[in-house]
């Protein structure tokens, strides 16, 4: 594939203005969405056989979302792409102020092999609903999930629109290396990185959407069963392999004990006395993110959990206690079934902890406190969270996603995604049957002086 060529088609058919019509947008967006429910089944095979999920959960978290998005994306964007009108201050009378939304032009969005399916066609619906053309790089560690991403883009596209290009780091290399007029890209901090690097180097405005160690706090008075049973659902789905799972536990040590015993509880009830051999329970990804997450797990510390099979690429889900700061497992983003808990005393302590901590794509708290709550919602910075909830913030199309700080820049979902993937002109219609002499020279006139300071109060 000669990705000059697809690049240069894409320029030549954006400049020609194909897709700045609304009308065009809306039918492109109805034949993406007809099309992946064309292929609902081969999708969910492709994501069962890069990730080992279940028909029920690659729907859930993967064709459904990725439906609901497009379906929202089709009938608001009529009203997103419509011309603001905005004040228009008494010194510039007349006129008409307005903004404009307009398509950045040529994008490129990189998905991660996590959620490889909803992760690639979320954002190119944002990207078509805003009038851009798209390259999609997906993943190369989700290769059948690629090849149905393949199969049913060039089914409803042609190149010159939407193309997708399959490999690995050097395709990827190459794409960075290309000139676009936006680029999108979701995955690990350490690829962010290289991606913020290369766009400097063309001034191309970026949205990353990172992960990173994601705390979750349980306090004194939240309701521990509860907690525990959506603890458990949000840090274990996916294995574990979800870039808004809580990292880990930050829970107040008069109940720990007794949260650990919840969570126990839970993960027989969700998972079974045996996980691995749950047909439901998915595997990870591969054999050097299986070695790696087995190496951050410490036999004296693991209470709950802790089995792992080579052949399959599963680990179980695993809980450990009495974890400290130093301990490896909280050196870096664990993004693997492993539930390291760590405890406090003073909720108040917890401000000075995380906020020196890296900012965290989300965060989570269980309390019934209301003043715990409207302080952490207050105090701390990250992406986004849910209180006496887990990973469901990201769920609707209605509220934007992204992270801050070392957890990414910009977001998308919804208006938040047709804004992401467009740039708003500020636009000033001065009219022509009058024109005020008050900001031409001489300046030295008295009387427009006096003017001047009306307009301006």
């Amino acid at each position: 594939m000669d990705i000059n060529k697809i690049l240069e088609s894409q320029r030549q058919f954006f400049q020609s203005g194909a897709t700045l019509s609304v009308k065009f947008r809306i039918e492109m967006l109805k034949k993406l969405y007809h099309t992946v429910k064309k292929y609902e089944t081969e999708i969910c095979k492709a994501l069962l056989e890069d990730l080992g999920k279940s028909d029920f959960e690659s729907f859930m978290c993967e064709v459904g979302l990725t439906l609901t998005e497009i379906s929202y994306m089709i009938r608001h964007t009529r009203k997103f792409a419509r011309e603001k009108n905005v004040y228009t201050p008494l010194s510039q009378f007349a006129s008409r102020s307005y903004k404009k939304p307009s398509p950045y032009g040529n994008t490129l969005i990189m998905s991660p092999w996590n959620y490889p399916f909803l992760l690639t066609i979320e954002p190119l619906a944002n990207a078509i609903a805003a009038g851009n053309t798209a390259i999609i790089k997906p993943s190369a560690y989700s290769p059948a999930t690629s090849a149905i991403i393949k199969k049913i883009i060039t089914e409803c596209f042609s190149s010159k629109y939407v193309a997708v290009v399959t490999g690995g780091r050097r395709e990827n290399a190459t794409l960075l290396e290309k000139k676009f007029d936006f680029i999108f890209f979701t995955g690990s901090q350490n690829v962010g990185k290289e991606v913020l690097r290369h766009t400097a180097e063309t001034l191309t405005p970026v949205v990353l959407e990172l992960g990173g160690k994601s705390p979750c706090i349980v306090d004194s008075s939240a309701k521990l069963k509860l907690a525990a049973k959506r603890i458990v659902f949000g840090k274990y789905l996916n294995c574990g392999q979800t870039c808004v799972a809580p990292d880990y536990i930050l829970c107040h040590k008069s109940v720990k004990d007794q949260f650990i015993k919840e969570v126990c509880m839970q993960i027989k009830k969700q998972y079974g006395q045996n996980p691995l051999c749950n047909s439901d329970y998915g595997k990870i990804i591969n054999e050097k993110h299986f070695n790696r997450l087995c190496s951050l797990m410490d036999k004296n510390k693991t209470v709950f959990g802790g089995e792992a099979n080579k052949d399959t690429l599963q680990i179980a889900p695993t809980v450990m206690d009495n974890v400290t700061w130093d301990d490896a497992i909280m050196q870096e983003e664990i993004f693997g079934p492993i539930m390291p808990i760590l405890t406090f005393e003073n909720f108040s302590e917890l401000y000075a902890l995380l906020a020196n901590k890296p900012k965290p794509l989300a965060l989570y708290l269980f309390s019934e406190n209301k003043k715990h709550i409207k302080e952490v919602t207050r105090r701390l910075s990250y992406g986004g969270g849910c209180i006496n909830d887990t990973i469901i913030h990201l769920a609707t199309s209605k509220m934007g996603f992204g992270g801050v700080g070392e957890s990414g820049m910009g977001a998308y979902h919804g208006k938040e995604g047709f804004d992401a993937f467009s740039h708003s002109k500020s636009i000033v219609d001065k009219k022509t049957w009058i024109d005020l002499p008050v900001r031409y020279q001489p300046y030295h006139r008295k009387m427009y002086s006096k003017l001047l300071k009306i307009l301006f109060k």
